[in-house]
């Protein structure tokens, strides 16, 4: 969904905001004001609006690395931003769903099951690409939404990082192509398509899903004639 549909539809605004000299930041942060305004509809029962609402998201948060590369002006203060802004929103959208479906424990497995989801898939394409290191901090504020990051972010750095250890398959072409489907895009297009069908409940369940078969992939596979040898 990223490469094929978000990204194409986002060039045409990455031009007009390189003209109008726009910097990306504020691309990510106008990115979170629509899905912060999504999480409101959400809550509020009007579903359509919030589903428009995330795609104009997802189409601003492919905008603004576009328009840092387009532009020589990608930053470490941008990076950390885009991420933390990201889990803010999916946050918010957790709470609107809890809200709006009077299911709190599901809307929360739902979001602790997506969490999982997007930074296995971050983690497995960070430790698949050589020389990937995280944007060192630069000024006071850059350094602040660092110490964020190693709060919320480095654990699950780490855990993902024990995955791979144990998986080294799953940095391979198949798996980075397998779990970069299971991307923020695809997640936030697949949310909105439901909220859209009056179904917004269902993205919980297909959230806790992804998480039981990838955890049911990473399972140790005993060898044929192991407990026989083992006896």
């Amino acid at each position: 969904m990223c490469e094929k549909v978000f990204r194409p539809l986002a060039h045409p605004l990455v031009l007009l905001f390189a003209r109008l000299r726009l910097p990306p930041p504020v691309v990510v942060g106008a990115a979170g004001v629509a899905g912060l305004a999504a999480a409101v509809e959400l809550g509020r029962g009007s579903l359509l609006a919030a589903a428009l609402l995330v795609q104009l998201k997802t189409l601003l948060d492919n905008a603004d690395g576009q328009l840092a590369r387009l532009t020589g002006r990608t930053s470490a203060f941008g990076r950390y931003l885009d991420s933390e802004v990201d889990l803010l929103v999916n946050t918010a959208l957790c709470v609107g769903l809890a809200w709006t479906t009077r299911q709190p424990a599901l809307a929360l497995a739902g979001f602790l099951a997506l969490t999982s989801v997007l930074s296995l898939n971050f983690n497995v394409e960070r430790l698949s690409r050589a020389g990937f290191s995280h944007p060192e901090a630069e000024g006071r504020a850059t350094a602040a939404l660092e110490r964020v990051y190693a709060v919320v972010y480095a654990p699950q750095d780490r855990l993902g990082e024990s995955l791979v250890a144990r998986r080294p398959a799953l940095t391979s072409p198949a798996g980075v192509s397998l779990l970069a489907n299971l991307g923020m895009s695809t997640q936030l297009a697949a949310f909105g398509l439901l909220m859209a069908l009056g179904r917004p409940l269902a993205f919980a369940w297909l959230a806790l899903a992804q998480v039981t078969v990838i955890a049911l992939a990473l399972v140790p596979r005993r060898a044929p004639g192991s407990q026989e040898e083992v006896a």
